[in-house]
């Protein structure tokens, strides 16, 4: 077990050098004038058809040297500008110039920067399905995301934050129209009624204001959690009817077969594990309100589910709270020296490179100490 978790150490602190030395080695070049590259669907159309959907996505978002908010002409081209310059030297390496998650240090990374051309983020305070409020993009920066590569900009001015929040929203605004254009595209017809285009805006526009009048809060007060609350709260995880076993496993490790072997996938394609609730790492947070909020609500574009609509938890809101009771002593296992027992499935469920040097790992983390 150690040696996973040095591994696993390991790996991200090599990563970490790459992107360091990628940003040595470049930065004293002249950087090629970025530009927005168009997503894998719009390249399948003609040349006409690209055309006319690249001018409709400048018209509404801009370009890289002057980026504009979809549905908001008003809005401070300042600072956009702002946003644009903190993001180009913090994040585009990994998120890519068109927030595809492209970046040159993407392929280096496990698991994959965000593509924030879905409109999709996975941690906030807003119902399943929702767009984030800004609060939580800007929680994110601050705090970072555990067990990824993705640090915290904590340090960064509150203005330069704000700034970059407002462009990464104005990238995955611009890459949800130019999906919803590719569904509108009618190869027989490269003109886009401008009726449509724009209840395309506004309804893109609406669903990002929407979200901040859409905070999930608990249903009942956070009670003083006790040894009969992580009782309840282990007999429903285990339970069929709510069913956090079936990914997580009885023991919170995500030690089943369908996890590890056959995982499902994500909404931008990756394999969606189930988190190790063991390894103290919760990426969405470690408050109780950030767990209550991904039980409740589940997590944006993977399976894992909410449960607040579940009729045992209509009956009865408290059980949230014990659910997260059982979550938090699950995650407090290791620091308190209960480390649990080795699982069936010993290797790290993260993609190694090279076959034999995998093997090798695999056949060392079995091998009894």
């Amino acid at each position: 077990m150690k040696l996973k978790l040095d591994s696993l150490q390991h790996s991200t602190a090599i990563g970490w050098l790459i992107v360091f030395a990628w940003v040595g080695l470049t930065g004293c070049e002249r950087m090629a004038e970025p530009i927005y590259v168009l997503n894998d669907e719009t390249n399948k159309f003609d040349s006409e058809m690209r055309v006319k959907i690249r001018s409709i996505l400048s018209t509404h978002c801009g370009t890289p040297q002057s980026p504009k908010m979809l549905g908001k002409p008003w809005f401070d081209s300042d600072r956009l500008k702002q946003g644009r310059d903190v993001y180009m030297r913090r994040c585009v390496q990994c998120h890519g110039v068109t927030g595809d998650g492209a970046g040159p240090m993407a392929g280096h990374l496990y698991p994959s920067p965000r593509d924030y051309r879905k409109g999709i983020f996975k941690f906030t305070s807003t119902p399943y399905g929702a767009k984030p409020r800004r609060e939580d993009l800007l929680r994110t920066l601050q705090r970072g995301i555990p067990g990824t590569s993705m640090p915290s900009f904590a340090r960064l001015p509150k203005e330069e934050l704000e700034a970059v929040v407002d462009y990464v929203i104005a990238l995955s605004k611009r890459g949800e129209l130019e999906t919803q254009l590719n569904f509108e595209a009618d190869p027989d017809e490269p003109e886009f009624d401008p009726d449509i285009v724009k209840e395309l805006v506004d309804s893109i526009s609406d669903s990002w204001d929407s979200a901040e009048f859409a905070e999930v809060m608990p249903l009942t007060p956070r009670p003083d959690f006790t040894v009969e609350d992580v009782a309840v709260g282990k007999e429903l995880f285990t339970s069929a009817d709510v069913g956090c076993a079936k990914c997580h496993g009885n023991d919170g490790r995500g030690q089943t077969a369908a996890n590890v072997v056959t995982p499902l996938k994500d909404m931008w394609g990756h394999d969606a594990r189930a988190a190790d609730l063991t390894s103290g790492i919760l990426r969405g947070g470690s408050r109780p309100l950030d767990i209550y909020r991904r039980v409740f609500n589940g997590i944006n574009g993977t399976p894992m589910p909410g449960f607040g609509t579940s009729a045992r938890i209509r009956d009865d809101p408290e059980l949230v709270w014990k659910l997260v009771a059982y979550v938090m002593e699950v995650s407090g296992q290791r620091r308190s020296g209960k480390v649990p027992p080795v699982g069936e499935f010993t290797f790290a469920p993260y993609p190694w490179s090279g076959g034999a040097d995998a093997n090798a790992r695999a056949d060392a983390e079995t091998e009894p100490e």
